[in-house]
């Protein structure tokens, strides 16, 4: 067991069979899991969708599944691979269910959200905080460029709580089961959304700022565009909302940035 990899199991069937059950999946889905590990909850998921595709990393942890008591499972495919490099855009429509690694837990995510991919839900196993921080609402320490980019792509809901005792070996956190409902149109409208994102993430590099110097790089007059927006320069980046951003963005669009 490689702990670089961020591996930390989970056996207990009840947690297991909870995860499973709320993540609404049936016999006709197909479900891609990430992190199989030992592949208890892999168990579980081939017994309720039509097909399930594993995907683990652990060169060791591959071959057991694929020699062990998973190894009759005509409806699982164990893809030796790493994640991220995984081409989930020649999938059909797929749900995913996983304890995924908690220091790539971003990564995934975003991967998943990817405009090609056509993911329906992810219900993930995840740190308690980073959770806490995709479900977060303007105004608290936890908003910030994880929430809004997530939200703008999916609905997210946090279905409940694991403590860190459940797993083995047991992590330093606490743990959450979230779950990303695909949006089939994003809650704003926004004309270019390479710039609404780079404006996010430019407001939020420096949080402790106001807004409009945490964007002064990117017009010579950003107070007036704040202002043209709606948006009072003095505020700070985690008070404003989506819909603030969405004005802001375009605002910015229409002066040529």
């Amino acid at each position: 067991m490689k702990r670089r990899l961020g591996q930390h199991f989970l056996f207990d069937p009840t947690i297991l069979k909870r995860i499973v059950d709320a993540s609404g999946i049936t016999s006709e889905d197909l479900v891609v899991e990430i992190g199989p590990g030992k592949g208890r909850l892999t168990s579980i998921l081939t017994e309720r969708a039509k097909d399930v595709i594993a995907i683990e990393l652990d060169e060791q942890l591959c071959n057991e599944l694929k020699t062990g008591f998973l190894k009759d499972k005509p409806n699982l495919q164990i893809k030796c691979t790493d994640v991220l490099k995984f081409n989930f855009s020649e999938l059909p429509p797929f749900k995913v269910v996983a304890n995924i690694p908690y220091y790539i837990t971003t990564p995934i995510i975003f991967k998943l959200l990817e405009r090609d991919v056509r993911l329906v839900t992810a219900t993930l196993t995840i740190q308690k905080e980073v959770a806490e921080r995709i479900v977060a609402s303007p105004g608290g320490k936890s908003y910030g460029v994880l929430t809004l980019m997530v939200q703008y792509y999916t609905e997210p809901s946090i279905l409940f709580y694991i403590p860190r005792g459940a797993f083995v070996p047991p992590p330093r956190v606490d743990s959450a089961v979230i779950r990303l409902k695909r949006r089939q149109t994003p809650p704003v409208q926004v004309q270019d959304e390479a710039l609404f994102f780079r404006i996010i993430k430019s407001s939020f590099s420096q949080r402790r700022k106001t807004i409009s110097n945490s964007l002064k790089t990117l017009s010579k007059d950003i107070k007036g565009a704040l202002e043209q927006a709606g948006i009072d320069y003095r505020r700070r980046p985690e008070t404003l909302s989506m819909e603030d951003f969405a004005r802001l963005s375009k605002v910015l669009k229409e002066i040529n940035v």
